[in-house]
């Protein structure tokens, strides 16, 4: 069994914020018109988990609401 200790949650969470960004920019979709998509009025959502700036990361519901909008798959986030 792997020690818990070594699990590195900023490097977690930083993948997951650059898989959104990369997928966002191939579908050509801008942070505002995704952060719209997803019901906030403000990029600062989308722009801030995507580089886990101040700590700030995508929870599921984020997750689960930018993969119906991108179309595609949530497990594409976490590869």
């Amino acid at each position: 069994m792997k020690d818990i200790d070594n699990f590195n949650l900023e490097q977690f969470h930083k993948k997951i914020g650059n898989n959104v960004k990369q997928i966002r920019i191939q579908k050509g979709i801008s942070q505002l018109a995704l952060s719209h998509a997803i019901g906030h009025k403000s990029v600062s959502v989308i722009s801030y988990a995507e580089i886990y700036h101040k700590g700030y990361h995508f929870n599921l519901e984020h997750l689960g609401k930018i993969a119906y909008v991108l179309d595609v798959e949530i497990s594409e986030f976490f590869k």
